[in-house]
């Protein structure tokens, strides 16, 4: 019988017992303990397997699972969106790099034991860890494609898995396992992995990296402009950051360091202005369009950041903006269709309070304007998001009128998705653009119109996108986390 055809025994690693813990470091110390122990174990005989005889024994490990069961409805602050679970019943989690979550883990472990009175368990779960993931933070280790082993590695090894790796949870759909238990984290173990391996490969930075406030942009100039305030952050020593990382994980520590330049460029190139607690600043170049917005946002969102904003460019629509005015957004048009499978156009993408007035205080005090004055430079509004960079080309008549309709002051590629996504994933989020053209009106995105009202303007909206989020960061965490993204049926973790 050939070896695609027969039955090969399993080992794993021994079995453990579970174990209770009424202490959250205790608990995510254990965590970590046996996260190590079985992607340890799958590491060593992936590399026995590659460089000896075929296997004679399929190999498998366990991610560890962390679990919650309350027998009393919650007994927590009903203010809270977060750290407690709303009826009886036992809650699961798969849980994966613990040493990459700690203060996420101990925080939120944390909140369960005090809200609820009761100590977390702590074991072996039953969803077997993929090879691909658990040698994926080694860098002398690759996994060959099928067919250059001598034998098939998924006969020997897990997989990754699509039924343990959807958005089935954050999209509201997952139902309770075959055992009763209900979801206790926004993403499965193996969603999280894929999406740590995911990061590295499009923004060339390891997910370490990432602070805890993102900025996205789709211009260059809004990345040399952080580096510039990157270096003089770190010259100050009472700035509060520590180093900035480019791509290729190049670590600045030091505003005299040079980068190494002339690597070739990933695709959503990531920049890290990070503080010592992990709650610097992130900003990705997701280029232009949609489908960079979902697939960036679609990953981040596992780091569970405490906000996110955009920051780019967009087309002014109306008469009176001038180049290099602000839109902050206060709703969108959803023409992007991007998520529409996942989030249906008729959900409402509201704009959220907290991170509204952050953006205009940091644009008051910035551009040094306030009150009816800043009139005279930023406009609220509706922006729309469309999929087809070149509408202007198409009959005016349909897009137009709804553009009229919806009551847009701009019209950008990435905006409504990032937020959408933001909604999808309880992630707080924003939007601050700068007109750079005015097609309508007969201004296009064209080489030499830029204005030196505009270039002041440009230099100015990124240290606006910033200042936003320090001033986010300086919230507590409960009124940035607010129930007003959470549904009916949520998870306890953010």
């Amino acid at each position: 019988m050939s070896q695609t055809t027969r039955l090969l025994p399993v080992e794993t690693p021994e079995p453990v017992e579970r174990t209770y813990f009424d202490d959250p470091v205790a608990a995510v110390d254990r965590l970590t303990e046996l996260y190590a122990r079985a992607t340890g174990w799958l590491k060593d005989r992936f590399v026995d397997s590659i460089g000896g005889a075929t296997p004679e024994a399929r190999f498998r490990a366990y991610y560890p699972e962390l679990r919650l069961t309350t027998a009393s409805h919650s007994l927590g602050d009903s203010r809270l969106s977060f750290g407690h679970v709303a009826l009886p019943g036992s809650y699961v989690a798969t849980i994966t790099r613990p040493d990459l979550f700690r203060d996420y883990l101990i925080q939120q472990i944390g909140l369960l034991i005090r809200n609820h009175q009761v100590p977390v368990a702590v074991g072996d779960s039953d969803t077997p860890i993929p090879v691909h993931f658990a040698v994926a933070a080694q860098a002398d280790l690759n996994v060959p494609q099928e067919g250059v082993l001598t034998f098939s590695l998924r006969d020997v090894f897990d997989v990754p898995d699509l039924d343990t790796m959807n958005d089935d949870i954050v999209n509201g759909i997952a139902q309770p396992g075959a055992d009763g238990t209900r979801h206790l984290a926004p993403f499965t173990a193996q969603r999280v992995d894929y999406s740590l391996a995911r990061l590295s490969h499009y923004t060339a930075t390891a997910p370490e990296h990432f602070q805890t406030f993102v900025l996205f942009t789709n211009y260059q100039f809004y990345v040399d402009e952080f580096e510039a305030f990157a270096r003089r952050a770190l010259a100050n020593p009472a700035s509060g950051y520590s180093a900035f990382v480019a791509p290729g994980d190049q670590v600045l520590e030091r505003p005299e360091d040079v980068l190494v330049t002339g690597t070739k460029t990933p695709q959503m190139p990531a920049y890290h202005l990070k503080r010592p607690d992990g709650q610097g600043i992130t900003l990705v170049n997701i280029g232009v369009g949609p489908s960079n917005a979902k697939t960036a946002t679609d990953h981040i969102a596992v780091l569970r950041p405490h906000a996110w904003l955009m920051v780019g460019h967009c087309a002014g629509l109306r008469n009176s903006q001038r180049l290099g005015d602000y839109v902050l957004a206060h709703a969108y048009l959803r023409e992007d269709h991007v998520l529409d499978d996942d989030l249906p156009v008729w959900v409402p993408i509201p704009a959220l309070a907290e991170v509204q007035v952050a953006l205009e205080e940091a644009v008051a005090e910035i551009t040094r304007l306030e009150g009816f004055e800043l009139k005279r430079i930023m406009r609220t509004g509706t922006v729309a998001t469309i999929d087809n960079r070149n509408w202007e080309l198409r009959d005016q008549s349909g897009p137009v009128q709804r553009l009229s309709q919806s009551r847009a002051v701009a019209l950008d590629m990435e905006s409504a998705t990032i937020a959408a996504n933001g909604f999808r994933f309880r992630v707080p989020y924003g939007t601050l653009l700068c007109v750079s053209d005015r097609p309508l009106h007969g201004e296009l995105k064209l080489p030499g119109m830029a204005t030196d009202f505009y270039r002041t303007q440009v230099a100015s909206h990124l240290l606006i996108g910033i200042r936003a989020m320090e001033k986010l960061r300086e919230m507590p965490l409960e009124r940035i986390h607010s129930r007003k993204l959470r549904s009916f049926d949520e998870t306890a973790f953010l």
